[in-house]
């Protein structure tokens, strides 16, 4: 993608991937759950001093998610969700300059994010929930759709697919006419075929090995593999220790022609994508 994306009031040039850190403000999540919060709640210092270390390594976007979308993860009352996120944006939007993502479902919190200084709404259900198409459109954000089979407490039971790439093409494609319907131009869209939402190990290597296919819409593409149970598999390394297979999957998401990479380990992440950017140099080829 070679022209830049607005984000609100800020913009970036997507011409080469851009990373995107993770602060997940749950209890649950599988990599980092309750890592910011105590006895509940928001732990303000470890927030900023996590989001610092992120921007510090190179992100240019930060997503912040109040709600675990793991496998079996547990919903989360909308009342703590927004008090989550609003404690967070009002911590971080006066310190930092990049991009703040808010990874939510809610049209209550689409609304509120806008109010409170965010950049972007980041929604695994791709705005299906009942009103948030309109919340969306009324809150002027650009939107990330992202696909999924199923919900998050039961996606991974039994996951099906005759043709995973056309099957999430398709959706993903319905999902942008939906919010054109809405009133949320393409210019204001982007999308993320949903890695371990709802498929199994093959059908996440096929949408890696094919992104560029999806990449194709002209939209830009954001991916999520960071220490997913899909390197796992691969590798057979718990979590913690999923960042060189992390690390890999970026760098080939980015070759194929993903614009943002989410990820729970910046510094490593963006030490891959400038070997891949100095080849690409080499090349003589712009990412």
């Amino acid at each position: 993608m070679n022209r830049p994306f607005s984000f609100g009031s800020r913009q970036l040039d997507l011409a080469r991937p851009r990373v995107m850190g993770i602060l997940n403000i749950t209890a649950d999540s599988f990599s980092d759950g309750g890592e910011l919060l105590s006895a509940g709640r928001l732990d303000g210092d470890a927030l900023l001093r996590r989001a610092e270390a992120m921007v510090e390594a190179g992100a240019d976007l930060l997503d912040l998610g109040a709600e675990s979308t793991r496998p079996g993860a547990e919903a989360v009352a909308e009342s703590e969700e927004l008090e989550r996120l609003t404690a967070a944006l009002a911590l971080l939007r006066p310190r930092f300059g990049v991009v703040l993502s808010v990874d939510s479902s809610s049209p209550a919190v689409f609304a509120m994010a806008a109010a409170a200084g965010a950049d972007l709404l980041n929604d695994v259900r791709a705005l299906r929930r009942t009103g948030a198409l309109e919340a969306a459109r009324e809150s002027g954000l650009p939107v990330c759709l992202m696909h999924m089979q199923g919900e998050p407490g039961t996606m991974q039971d039994d996951p099906r697919y005759h043709d995973v790439l056309a099957e999430v093409g398709s959706f993903l494609s319905e999902r942008v006419a939906a919010c054109e319907a809405a009133g949320i131009g393409r210019d204001r869209i982007l999308l993320d075929p949903g890695f371990g939402f709802g498929k199994r190990l093959e059908h996440n290597l096929t949408l890696l090995a094919d992104l560029q296919a999806l990449a194709a819409s002209g939209l830009p593409i954001l991916v999520g593999m960071s220490r997913k149970r899909m390197l796992g598999e691969l590798t057979g390394r718990p979590t913690s220790e999923r960042v060189a297979a992390g690390v890999a999957a970026a760098v080939l998401a980015a070759e194929r022609g993903a614009a943002i990479i989410r990820t729970h380990d910046v510094a490593a992440t963006v030490d891959g994508l400038k070997v891949l950017e100095g080849l690409n140099r080499k090349r003589g080829r712009q990412m």
